[in-house]
């Protein structure tokens, strides 16, 4: 099997490396030789928090350079775009809807980029653009927007979706079972008119 990298961005405190460590688990659990790299950034102000995870036959390397990456999932749209230059030619983007500024932007040095959706389209890959915030909303659960992700992701790989679930629940809090299941569910389903 062809080694699969996929790139997780986004900005402290939204469950990048959470999401990370799931999909590590499934490609554990599915017989792959999995490798995984992390970047904090300043995560805890609101910093840029980068993970890598490779799995296939065999895998060397944990890290995903310029060209590399067959899947951006992330959780923030300019996060989508700065990792834009790791994603090979037709590989995917699957990005939360959602704009954070970050310091740069907040202090009047820089202004947000108000054309990412077309910037990342015009480099000749798809973009899935998922409203992470408001699918959250109906699990009645905010904190799982991470998982909304990771069902939009799932859906282009080869795992069983229980195989997901379960992984899900070995990582989240017993009484976000429900809301993370329904969370996954809506990311998985969803079709882009929802």
């Amino acid at each position: 099997m062809k080694i699969v990298s996929i790139v997780v961005c986004g900005v402290g405190g939204q469950g990048i490396l959470t999401a990370s460590d799931i999909v590590a688990k499934i490609a554990l659990r599915g017989g792959y030789d999995v490798k995984k790299s992390e970047v904090h950034g300043m995560s805890q102000r609101g910093g840029s928090v980068i993970s890598a995870i490779r799995y296939g036959d065999k895998v060397y390397s944990p890290l995903v350079t310029e060209g590399m990456a067959d899947y951006i999932l992330s959780f923030e749209k300019l996060e989508a775009l700065r990792n834009l230059p790791r994603l090979k030619n037709h590989g995917v983007v699957i990005s939360n809807d959602y704009k954070v500024n970050p310091a740069s932007v907040l202090s009047g040095e820089l202004e947000y980029p108000e054309d990412i959706e077309e910037r990342i389209i015009n480099a000749g890959v798809e973009l899935e653009l998922i409203p992470g915030i408001e699918l959250a909303h109906k699990t009645g659960n905010i904190k799982t927007v991470n998982t909304i992700l990771l069902g939009a992701l799932a859906k282009r790989l080869s795992f069983q979706k229980e195989n997901w679930i379960r992984a899900i629940y070995e990582r989240v809090p017993k009484e976000t079972h429900n809301s993370n299941k329904k969370a996954f569910e809506l990311g998985y389903n969803f079709k882009g008119e929802d």
